[in-house]
Order: C-alpha cells, then structure tokens, then sequence
C-alpha cells in the first residue's frame, strides 16, 4: 500500500478485498559474504520490528499471497518459498504493547474501532523464502519506516508471536536443507567447492566434512566441474563449478537427500 487513500480503504473497507483474520508471515531469510540475515519490517504503528507480512487476498492463493508480500520487500519475484506452519494460538495478535494508535490517528486520520474487521483473532500461515541479499532492494512502504537486514544471531525483539515463527522458520528452512538444492538461489553462477560448502555450514549451523559433502553434491549431479579456475595465488588455483540446471530443477521439485 504506497498511498493515504489506499490505507483509509484498507482500515475502513479492507474486507471486501481480503479475507477477515487469515494472514500471511513471511521469514526471508539472506545469505551474503558467509552470514545469516533476516529482513525485518518496522511498521509505523508498531513500536516493534515485524516479519514481513499481511492479509490474504480474496483473489489469491495462499502461495500467491506470499508471493506478492516477499517480492513487495525484496523486488524479486522467484525467491524459493515454502510453506511450514500456521499460528493460531489466542490472542497471538493481540496489539497492546506493540499498537500506538494515536500514529494511526497521526498518519491516516484513523481510529481503530474495537469491532472492525482487523481486531478479531488471526491465523497466520507461516512461509520462509531465501535470496541473495546482494539482489534485493529492501522496501518500506506507506505503513512502515524501515526495512532492514539483520543477523539471526543479532535479532532485535519482535513484535506479537514472530519471536516463534523466526524459531520455527529457521528450524524447517535447515531441515529442508538437505531435501532441496536451495544453494542456487545465494551462490554466484560459479564457485568453488570451499564455497558452496561454507554456505551450507553457516545455513545450517554445523561443521561439514572439506571433502565429503561437496562430493556428495558431485555424485548426486547437483554440480558440475567447469574447465575454469580461481587465480587465487601461486600454487592455489581451485576449480570452478556451478549447477547442473537440469538436475538442479528436478531436485527441487522431487527433493533428495544430501546429509
């Protein structure tokens, strides 16, 4: 929402075009020059940082729905996105300590009426997508202040229950690590095998055998040699790989197993 008039539409008329208390979070989480981050949102009525979210369209579908949320903050439309868990504990959504009203008077003119269609209990269907944080273009919009990366290890307190969507989000993302070949999405279209494990440590938080694991990725045919190599140095020169598109594509639609 990039105007005043689409803010007062949304508070005042918002359920004609969403879904009243079904919403979406999303964790995306970065990868760049070997750390974790996660993007945040500071909302201009909220006194906390926030996941990136919103309400569902009554157009869309849930994947559709999350879509559109990670592209509007991240300008990138094909992030790798999955769905792990819906939050419906009662009163999850429960705005005091968070919510500043007299902002929203402030911002749109606006008062939160106690029977509006915002405040009844919310179900948020939980998504995690994954980027390049050299890629995004972090974006605020009318609501918000800022949107911003942080480490995960780094995190500032967050507003409703997103303290336990990031746990959850972070626990399957690493899980499904060695079910799908997430690395194209963080990687350049070359590197070496020094790389592409090291980004595999640092997304799952665990030290993996120098020789071993990328085998593994070689044996399974997830990554290919090129005939190109790092001048690094005298006598350090390693070889270049990159994705084997075709085996990489099936991976992810059928999974496999790299652990």
């Amino acid at each position: 929402m990039e105007s005043l008039q689409e803010i007062q539409h949304f508070f005042k008329e918002g359920h004609l075009d969403y879904r009243p208390n079904l919403t979406i979070d999303c964790a995306i989480f970065g990868y760049h020059d070997g750390e974790l981050q996660l993007l945040l949102v500071k909302n201009k009525i909220i006194t906390k940082w926030c996941l990136p979210g919103g309400f569902v369209r009554k157009a869309e579908s849930l994947d559709q729905a999350a879509t559109r949320i990670t592209a509007e903050r991240t300008g990138i439309d094909n992030l790798f996105l999955k769905q792990f868990k819906a939050f419906g504990d009662p009163g999850r959504n429960d705005p005091r300590g968070a919510f500043e009203p007299d902002k929203l008077f402030e911002l749109a003119g606006l008062t939160l009426e106690e029977d509006t269609w915002l405040t009844g209990e919310t179900v948020s269907v939980g998504f995690y997508a994954i980027t390049d944080i050299v890629n995004t273009k972090p974006t605020a919009d009318f609501l918000s202040s800022e949107c911003a990366w942080f480490s995960v290890t780094e995190l500032p307190p967050l507003g409703f229950d997103h303290e336990e969507i990031v746990r959850e989000a972070l626990f399957t993302m690493r899980m499904h690590l060695y079910h799908f070949p997430i690395g194209q999405n963080f990687l350049q279209q070359k590197f070496t095998l020094k790389e592409i494990k090291e980004f595999y440590e640092v997304m799952s938080g665990k030290q993996l055998n120098a020789s071993n694991f990328p085998n593994k990725l070689i044996a399974l045919g997830l990554i290919v040699k090129l005939d190109e190599k790092r001048k690094i140095g005298a006598h350090r020169s390693p070889a270049y790989y990159k994705f084997d598109e075709e085996s990489y594509e099936r991976a992810l639609k059928e999974g496999l197993v790299l652990a």
